[in-house]
């Protein structure tokens, strides 16, 4: 061992062995590990299912390699494939390298390890629809571990965006609304996938994006500027990151394409320097998003070519460009030129040198640099995976009307007609996983193993998204896949059927095509001829349930009127339908509630119940509140909430006891939400804050007394100098079942 280079040495700390790497490096060595890749244009045989996979059997274009990586690479991404292919790959790495420096392998996984194999859970809003951190947990859990064991050490995820614009399709990437839901499920998650140390072989970096505002996109379009002060920044944006690095302890960051009031993330030395390295303390990278980087120059302007472009991120606190950006070849002659000009400290380079070394030997790769290459087997689809997809997806659904219909009479409704685009079809969200090594089930599938006595008949009746969409791929190649459905169209068939029928199940919602990245919509009602479908439904005079599957919040006002039922179900993973039917049958109780308030007019934007006080709710056409507000939603039983205590346990802190029972006849979930209201305060704050919450399950008759610890941050605000205070006065506190329904209040004063 002592013949060895320091780095070489495994009883030696990260730190030590990189700064003795460090060292060791050429200027050129050191700006290529501040590289990532697109890896799949390299190999032989792509994936027929999935340009950014690679067959099991392929191999990799070697010269083409060594010719545009001669100094090395830190990152290589969209490589989907088997461990023999990913080993093989960083074999190459290694042996090409001058002092045997392995690649970190990245990829998508926002709800599970993209590429052709992985479990598909349901999508991030499903999870903040629990109101429990575990789930985000668990399935933080499921997706490290089915990452790692295919060879795949960092996942670009999860989106932490607090999104309060519904108009923008990577809503449902997000974890809703609020900045308090989205916190404890960023902690969740973060948590889930590092599990506390990285060597771990079922565990992954963690990176957080999009750093740090891009949920309120101006006009909702996809990579929009945010109009927000600094104020509101601090406030409602910055906390969710802040607590998944501090609390969390997430390794990287992912910057956000957009400027924030004209200041551009990517050259932001306020926002990467003294924020998330100085005051986070991020301990890896913070990099560009997908092609960001070169935006700086063609787009926003702020740069006369690339080679500036790269000094202004680099010199402001961008460690590394993301996938798509500048040939390898120009990033480094650009930033050794911008050295010996003497424009940009070496000192800069060392440092983000420094954090990438680090976390390969954080990682372990430099003693463990391959994966086992059977293991993935007993991993990937396992059945305690599959049971968490099913768990999540069950407790996400949401109630939102029922009449009494729900859960079904299996002895009432012997004819069923399942009508609508999303009856016969798995809606799995974006960035998930292509299954083509299983089939699955769909809800008319699902429903006809569960109700083997009943008559059901199918119709899609219309679909959802046409041939017609509009969307600009740009540098998207991971979206290159995803087209328009085919369907058949006959309204008058799913009419037919439905006067046959006793009972109405309409599925419908979103796809691919109205809901994801890129998916930026001016209209928040339903795609398609769905509504004209459901009005000629509703005329056949049949009780109707609507089973809405969609990724972000839709305009249903109408809808709703018409049904006797309405459940809102996400794009529930591929147990989605399974979960769905559950919930029909009364197999599960229905305890989800809503990340997002639901709008009653695409107009009526913003819509989020935390808004600032200041404005009539009304308009000229209406009400302007929600239809459905932020944490809605019901159950087959009745929650009674009996009585609340407040006691001032520090300057500061106060316990709050919430007595709750059940008072109807099935056990069931709720959410105990607890909201704040500032009654005196030296800057206008809204109206009520969501500050904790707990879900606990009750049998019949059961009553449970549940203990909120709410300290400083429950209480405090961003006075006019711009500093965080807990200004002394009186404070409401509230316990509800949502942002409207409060049903106990009480006074303390601090």
């Amino acid at each position: 061992m002592t013949d060895l280079p320091l780095y070489k040495n495994p009883e030696l700390s990260a730190e030590e062995r990189a700064e003795d790497l460090l060292s060791r490096m050429t200027l050129r060595e050191k700006i290529a590990q501040l590289d990532m890749k697109f890896g799949s244009q390299y190999c032989t045989e792509v994936h027929p299912n999935d340009n950014c996979s690679v067959t099991a059997t392929s191999d990799y274009y070697w010269d083409r390699l060594r010719e545009d990586f001669p100094d090395g690479l830190g990152y290589l991404h969209d490589n989907y494939s088997v461990p023999a292919v990913m080993n093989k790959l960083q074999k190459f790495f290694i042996e090409n390298s001058r002092l045997g420096i392995p690649v970190i392998f990245t990829g998508e996984a926002l709800h599970g390890i993209a590429g052709t194999r992985a479990t598909v859970l349901p999508i991030p809003t499903a999870w903040a629809a629990t109101f429990e951190p575990d789930y985000a947990y668990r399935a933080g859990r499921v997706i490290a571990k089915e990452t790692r064991s295919l060879g795949i050490f960092e996942i670009l995820a999860p989106n932490l965006d607090v999104a309060r614009d519904p108009r923008w399709g990577r809503t449902e990437e997000t974890f809703g609304e609020d900045t308090c839901l989205s916190t404890k499920m960023a902690v969740g998650i973060v948590k889930g996938h590092q599990n506390g140390d990285i060597s771990k072989k079922d565990s992954v970096i963690s990176e957080p994006k999009h750093y740090c505002i891009h949920g309120i996109p101006e006009g909702g379009v996809n990579c929009g500027t945010a109009r927000a002060g600094l104020r509101e920044i601090e406030s409602c944006y910055l906390p969710v990151f802040e607590a998944a690095i501090k609390e969390g302890g997430a390794t990287d960051v992912m910057v956000s394409y957009n400027s924030i009031d004209g200041d551009l993330m990517m050259t932001s030395s306020h926002y990467l320097k003294t924020v998330l390295k100085e005051r986070y303390g991020l301990v890896g990278i913070c990099r560009s998003d997908w092609g960001g980087l070169r935006r700086v120059h063609y787009l926003h302007k702020m740069a006369k070519d690339p080679k500036d472009a790269i000094y202004l991120s680099k010199k402001n606190g961008l460690d590394c460009q993301g996938g798509d950006e500048y040939p390898n070849k120009l990033w480094v002659d650009s930033l050794e030129e911008l050295v010996n000009e003497g424009k940009l400290d070496v000192e800069n380079i060392n440092e983000s040198c420094r954090r990438v070394l680090r976390l390969k030997f954080r990682l372990g790769l430099f003693e463990n640099p391959y994966t086992d290459e059977e293991g993935y087997k007993s991993v990937i689809n396992c059945k305690e995976h599959l049971d968490t997809a099913l768990e999540i997806a069950q407790k996400s659904i949401i109630l939102l009307k029922n009449d009494g219909i729900l859960p079904l009479d299996k002895n009432k409704y012997k004819k069923i007609a399942l009508i609508g685009p999303s009856s016969d079809k798995v809606r799995l969200g974006g960035y998930s996983a292509k299954i083509v090594d299983r089939e699955l089930e769909t809800i008319y599938k699902v429903l006809q193993e569960m109700l083997p006595d009943a008559e059901i008949k199918q119709c899609d009746g219309c679909g959802i998204s046409g041939d017609d969409f509009r969307f600009a791929l740009g540098d998207q190649h991971h979206l290159a896949g995803i087209k328009a459905e085919e369907h058949t169209e006959d309204i008058e068939a799913a009419v037919r059927l439905a006067r046959e029928s006793d009972l109405v199940i309409f599925c419908g919602g979103d796809d691919t095509i109205s809901s994801g990245e890129g998916r930026d919509r001016c209209e928040l009602t339903l795609c398609g001829k769905q509504t004209e479908l459901m009005k000629r439904l509703f005329e056949a005079g049949k009780p109707m349930v609507f089973v809405m599957i969609h990724g972000k919040p839709l305009v249903i006002k109408e809808e709703s009127d018409m049904c006797n039922a309405v459940l809102s179900c996400w794009f529930g993973g591929e147990k989605g339908p399974s979960a769905i039917c559950d919930v029909l049958l009364g197999n599960v109780n229905p305890g989800g509630k809503l990340p997002f308030s639901l709008p009653r007019r695409s107009t009526m934007i913003p819509c989020y119940y935390s808004m600032l006080p200041g404005a009539s709710n009304e308009y000229y056409e209406g009400r302007g509140d929600a239809l459905y507000p932020f944490g809605f939603g019901l159950s087959y039983t009745s929650f009674e909430y009996k009585a609340m205590t407040l006691e001032r346990t520090g300057d500061t802190d106060v316990k709050a006891k919430v007595t709750i029972k059940n008072i109807g006849d099935v056990v069931g979930d709720e959410v105990v939400q607890i909201y704040v209201e500032d009654c005196e305060s030296s800057v206008v704050t809204p109206r009520v804050l969501l500050k904790d919450f707990k879900r606990v399950t009750l049998a019949p008759n059961e009553e449970k007394t549940i203990e909120f610890n709410l300290g400083y941050n429950a209480f405090r605000l961003m006075n006019q100098a711009y500093e965080w205070v807990v200004e002394p006065g009186t404070f409401k506190i509230f316990a509800g079942s949502s942002s409207r329904d409060l049903h106990l209040t009480g006074e303390i004063d601090l």
